[in-house]
């Protein structure tokens, strides 16, 4: 069976040593923003896209950016993990689409978090997460782990 890849981006946004993520609806799962790479768009593009239409907050991408260029080269914002998530996954154990997923750290100056785009999910299904309040969370080990080495890497930036 052939498998379905879509390209991804996701952003965990932090302000002043916390990190927001809202309770997904489909998944039942805290996640940060993030969502499906357009069409001509570059990843960082999206990162930071869908950081504004969801929580209507404009972001400041913490990446680096490769020094190499040349005459048709240049570097663009590197995620700080690419990652590769199963969607769906068959009875069989055969995976019949999965997410490439380009995952960014991002400061953003302010916590009111007010969606800009369509069925964007409700103010009131963010929450801020210190690094300490992850760390006590029952979330899920890869969002508990991502988000506060966010917050390392922008309270470092």
């Amino acid at each position: 069976m052939e498998t379905t890849r879509h390209f991804t981006a996701t952003t965990y946004v932090v302000n002043e040593g916390a990190t927001a993520l809202h309770a997904h609806e489909r998944l039942g799962i805290r996640l940060p923003p993030g969502g499906h790479v357009d069409r001509d768009e570059l990843p960082h593009e999206a990162a930071l896209r869908e950081v504004r239409e969801e929580t209507g907050l404009e972001a400041e991408l913490v990446a680096t950016e490769s020094p190499i260029t040349g005459p048709n080269t240049r570097g663009i914002p590197e995620p700080a993990h690419l990652m590769l998530h199963d969607i769906n996954v068959h009875e069989d154990g055969s995976v019949g689409h999965q997410h490439v997923d380009h995952l960014y750290y991002a400061q953003v100056e302010s916590r009111a978090i007010a969606p800009s785009g369509v069925d964007e999910a409700d103010p009131d299904d963010w929450e801020w997460y210190t690094r300490a309040e992850l760390a006590a969370s029952d979330l899920q080990p890869d969002v508990v782990d991502l988000g506060r080495e966010a917050i390392a890497a922008v309270d470092g930036a």
